[in-house]
C-alpha cells in the first residue's frame, strides 16, 4: 500500500537460515533471539544503499519487541543521514518498544513518525489475513498517515 503511494524499490529481507515454518516454533526460535540479543545473518544485501535518501522499514511485532532480522538489517548497514520511515502490523498488542530500537541501532539516522496498524492474525494454525473492509480502511489511514509526515500531497 505505502510503495503504491510513494514508489520506491521494494527489498524483502531473506535470512540466510530461514525461521521455521511452523507458527509456535517461529515465536519461540524469536523470543530466544531477542532474549539474547541474537541478529540472524541476512542473505539479502543492498549494494547501494547510500543512493537511498528515504527508506521505509515494515516490520510485525514479535513479542513487544523490533524482529531479530530488522535489527540485524539496521546493525549491518551505515544509514547516516538517511531518514527511516518505520511502519508496522501487530495483532493488537501495540508496538512495543520496536521503534526506540531503532533509533537505538540508526542513531544517526532521522526516524520519522511510525505507523502501525493491526494486521493479519494467527490463531490455532490459521491466518487471518487484511482483506475486504479492514484492507479499504488501512489503505486509507496509510494515506492520512503519508500526507501527516509530508511523504505525499
Amino acid at each position: 500500500m505505502i510503495q503504491k503511494e510513494v514508489g520506491g524499490t521494494l527489498v524483502s529481507l531473506e535470512l540466510e537460515k530461514p525461521y521455521p515454518e511452523n507458527y509456535k516454533s517461529i515465536v519461540d526460535q524469536v523470543a530466544k533471539e531477542n532474549e539474547e540479543g541474537y541478529m540472524p545473518a541476512l542473505k539479502t544485501k543492498v549494494d547501494v544503499i547510500k543512493d537511498y535518501d528515504t527508506i521505509f522499514i515494515g516490520f510485525p511485532t514479535w513479542g513487544m519487541k523490533l524482529p531479530p532480522p530488522i535489527k540485524s538489517f539496521l546493525g549491518t548497514y551505515n544509514l547516516n543521514g538517511i531518514t527511516i520511515v518505520p511502519f508496522n502490523t501487530n495483532a493488537g498488542y501495540g508496538i512495543g518498544n520496536s521503534i526506540e530500537t531503532v533509533k537505538k541501532l540508526a542513531p544517526k539516522s532521522k526516524v520519522l513518525d511510525a505507523f502501525e496498524t493491526n494486521g493479519g492474525v494467527e490463531r490455532d494454525g490459521i491466518l487471518f489475513v487484511m482483506e475486504g473492509e479492514k484492507e479499504l480502511h488501512v489503505k486509507s489511514e496509510v494515506k492520512r498517515w503519508l500526507q501527516q509526515i509530508i511523504m505525499i500531497k
